[in-house]
């Protein structure tokens, strides 16, 4: 999003007050309705929310949709529960929503950890984690935690449900694996087993920016000490959110040590492709400091996984 205003500044607009091109806005009172005018309108037609991304690009001119579809009188989008298993968290739960669950808290601390570095308060009051998953901002911190996770997300369709890997769902930049007519449902997180601890570490330039680089750390330590689990995403080095494979498999099947986290660490760096950014730094500075960070949650989220067991 900071690039396109970049850009406006850089051709003399930094000053200029923009309004969103005109449009017809609908308010579906189901999911099935908001289905049926998605699909009606197909490619004029966007998705809203939360709104705090779709809202400032229609701002800029930089989507110009003929048609907004809002979600927020749907019901029953917007849940966290745990059953079988598996905790679910619908669509329209609001980052606010993630930080003060219990279940949250409990299970899975790194979503509470990723959703409170989210922007400012205003943002996550009204910011949902559907919608940041399917605008797929590589710079957004939620997806390096669903990555680290196993993630799967629910999408519905006038075709019925699908259910999409988080691996698969990370097409490319503020792109996701929905497809035309598609409206993200729910999140499914496996719940984790005992002796696991999970942390999400973020360097920005000041609160509330955008990540320089960010890691989320999930792990399983079974009663001997070795690593059964390895998850790690990494935010904003990459064209989407990345899984750190390496990193992952420098990590399992092994006790963790000092020389250990140093290996995966240095996987790490080598699993992320940051670019030279005039507002972020250089490629090479990010690198390092995926290094640093993913260093850094190793060691915040093996403390919590050995408090666990």
């Amino acid at each position: 999003m900071e690039t396109f205003i970049l850009v406006f500044k850089v051709l003399g607009f930094g000053d200029l007050c923009l309004y969103p091109a005109s449009f017809e806005y609908y308010a579906p009172a189901s999911l099935d309705e908001a289905i049926d005018l998605l699909n009606k309108h197909r490619e004029e037609a966007r998705v809203l929310a939360g709104g705090h991304s779709l809202i400032p690009m229609m701002k800029l001119r930089v989507l110009r949709p003929a048609y907004v579809i809002d979600l927020n009188r749907v019901k029953g989008l917007k849940y966290i529960e745990e059953k079988g298993g598996e905790i679910r968290i619908g669509a329209l739960t609001t980052y606010y929503d993630v930080i003060t669950s219990d279940i949250v808290k409990r299970r899975v601390p790194i979503l509470a950890e990723c959703a409170s570095v989210v922007a400012d308060p205003q943002v996550r009051n009204w910011g949902t984690i559907g919608g940041s998953l399917s605008h797929c901002d590589p710079s957004g911190d939620m997806g390096s935690s669903i990555l680290a996770l196993r993630a799967k997300m629910v999408a519905k369709g006038s075709s019925g449900e699908r259910v999409i890997e988080s691996d698969d769902w990370f097409v490319g930049s503020f792109q996701s694996a929905l497809k035309t007519g598609e409206i993200l449902r729910e999140i499914v997180i496996p719940t984790p087993k005992p002796g696991s601890g999970g942390a999400y570490l973020k360097l920005e330039r000041k609160a509330g920016d955008y990540a320089i680089a960010a890691v989320g750390v999930q792990v399983t330590l079974d009663g001997s000490g070795s690593c059964t689990y390895a998850g790690i995403g990494l935010t904003a080095v990459g064209p989407t959110n990345l899984r750190a494979k390496k990193a992952e498999q420098a990590l399992v099947g092994r006790k963790v040590d000092d020389r250990v986290i140093e290996e995966a660490a240095r996987a790490a760096t080598e699993d992320c492709r940051p670019t030279d950014d005039p507002l972020r730094g250089s490629a090479e500075y990010k690198r390092a400091m995926v290094g640093v960070l993913t260093k850094r949650a190793l060691n915040k989220a093996l403390a919590d996984a050995k408090r666990s067991r």
